[in-house]
């Protein structure tokens, strides 16, 4: 693929997971809310994190499969 989409990936990812960590903090999730703000730290298109091929596909593997399962996940509701 072209660098342009790789980096419309990390700028598309950095404004989601952001979204989500803030979705976190009004819930207060603050577990949640960090792991959000750590990928959108990682995945943001500002500064390359050089993690290495091998690397990145298992980071992308497990983030894809810990946002999925995060679909399933009912958040718990406040009182």
């Amino acid at each position: 693929m072209p660098y342009g989409y790789y980096q419309f990936v990390r700028f598309a990812s950095l404004i989601g997971f952001a979204i989500l960590a803030y979705d976190a903090n009004q819930r207060g999730s603050q577990i949640e809310m960090i792991v959000f703000g750590a990928l959108a730290l990682l995945f943001q298109p500002f500064t390359k994190i050089a993690l290495g091929r091998q690397i990145w596909n298992i980071v992308d593997i497990i983030v894809g499969l810990g946002l999925v399962f995060s679909l399933f996940i009912k958040p718990e509701k406040e009182n």
